[in-house]
């Protein structure tokens, strides 16, 4: 009790800054354009006349690289950026605060987060910035998009503008981090006038949020010729495609240079600089790596819906309280079935037993190797870890003895969230059954 005590949470109800003008100059200076530099960039605007600040931003999630892209594509104005805590930590909160950040936890409903985006809307006329699948593409398509958008859209009462970045995933997959200066694109679009957000429905405007957020970065490079000649570019591929399509076992795949192979039945796959998959003997199952990647989630779905599917594993744990540094908890357990998802640990030297239902939990920030950059962190080297966050504390998870478990527990997460919903709905229309229009459950 007496070191959780002494532990200092990050205060979220602190009203965020606007960004400041000096401090923008400097990370344009610094950060932004050198990491710009040598990158070709091709900037699109649809329907954006007459659209100025303030309105609300959503922006398509694959890299560390989408943060310049973003402010060379709203330049010349600043934006007031929605950003997970982990990054405020890496760079500073001093710093992210002066930036016009606003903190949150991922896939934790936050009471403030809307009440800090008005604000900044209203106060600072500025560009609020959200990335609404809150975390990085694993395969440069669509992630998880929460019903939650349209109402987001509803209670701003300012325009809703999408930002596509196209290349940003196929230069930095999360799975094969070096950077690669490839060519990038964004598309502006404005999706729904300031009158809109209010006249629309909320299922309306989820549906103009969806259908403006697809893309997919693999066919973007196969589609404008873009190679990738990187001599590495295959490196980790098997974190993502963890499942071999030609004998079906589970985290037998490898990857290294170009390659990819299994070491259960000896196939192997090259990785063009195309970005496509030519299997070196007999035909290819999955030349579009986001088939790959489809085919593993169908079948982690069949695993859901049939009650089989489970993970139980012993965990490293880390806490992450506040924006300043991670706390070694020692060891936990972390278990996954279709009924939800649990963590018990000691934290604090206090016994923690956490429980996410289906319908709580609805997708889950995973990273490959993180950190990525281990020079820059002394202490807390991870590896591949999950982070599941409640209100006040974010726990960062690292599976004991395993490998390649990450893209399989984020599916999972997800397909048990659909499953749960569409329960949940099912329980509530069996209770309108009287005629009365009234939830009788």
């Amino acid at each position: 009790m007496e070191q959780r005590t002494k532990v200092k949470r990050y205060d979220f109800s602190r009203r965020p800054r606007k960004a400041s003008v000096f401090w923008m100059t400097l990370a344009r200076i610094l950060a932004i354009n050198p990491r710009m530099r040598g990158r070709k960039l091709e900037q699109k605007r649809i329907g954006m006349e007459g659209i100025k600040p303030p309105y609300l931003l959503f922006v398509t999630h694959a890299s560390m690289l989408d943060f310049p892209v973003m402010y060379r594509a709203v330049a010349p104005y600043n934006a007031n950026n929605v950003v997970a805590i982990d990054a405020v930590r890496d760079v500073g909160d001093f710093l992210m605060r002066r930036l016009g950040c606003i903190c949150k936890r991922k896939f934790v409903k936050d009471y403030y987060l809307i009440k800090h985006m008005r604000y900044c809307a209203e106060k600072y006329k500025s560009i609020v910035c959200v990335y609404p699948e809150a975390r990085y593409s694993l395969d440069g398509t669509t992630g998880f998009l929460p019903d939650s958008l349209g109402k987001m859209c509803k209670l701003m009462k300012i325009p809703v503008v999408v930002l596509r970045l196209y290349g940003t995933f196929i230069s930095a997959p999360q799975w094969n981090k070096p950077e690669q200066k490839l060519p990038l694109k964004t598309e502006l679009e404005c999706i729904a006038t300031a009158e809109e957000t209010q006249s629309l429905s909320s299922g309306e405007l989820n549906a103009r949020i969806r259908k403006a957020m697809e893309r997919d970065d693999f066919a973007y490079q196969r589609e404008n010729g873009i190679r990738n000649r990187y001599p590495r570019r295959a490196d980790g591929l098997h974190g993502l495609l963890y499942r071999c399509p030609h004998c079906g076992k589970e985290y037998e795949t490898d990857s290294a240079g170009t390659e990819l192979w299994c070491n259960a039945c000896g196939r192997r796959w090259e990785m063009t600089e195309l970005g496509e998959l030519r299997a070196k003997e007999g035909e290819t199952e999955f030349p579009h790596i986001p088939d790959w990647v489809a085919w593993e989630r169908r079948l982690v779905r069949e695993e859901v819906r049939g009650g089989t599917y489970r993970f139980d594993a012993e965990v490293t744990v880390h806490t992450l309280p506040n924006a300043k540094r991670f706390y070694d908890q020692g060891k936990g357990r972390l278990v996954q079935t279709p009924e939800g998802t649990r963590l018990t640990c000691t934290a604090y030297g206090e016994p923690v037993d956490l429980f996410w239902a289906g319908t709580e939990l609805e997708s889950v920030h995973i990273e490959y190797d993180y950190p990525f950059r281990k020079k820059k962190y002394r202490h807390n080297l991870f590896g591949d870890c999950v982070d599941l966050s409640v209100r006040d504390e974010s726990y960062w998870l690292h599976p004991i003895g395993l490998r390649d478990r990450l893209t399989k527990i984020s599916f999972a997460t997800e397909e048990i969230h659909f499953l749960a919903l569409e329960r949940a709905r099912g329980a509530a229309t069996e209770g309108t059954e009287d005629g009365t229009g009234k939830n009788q459950a």
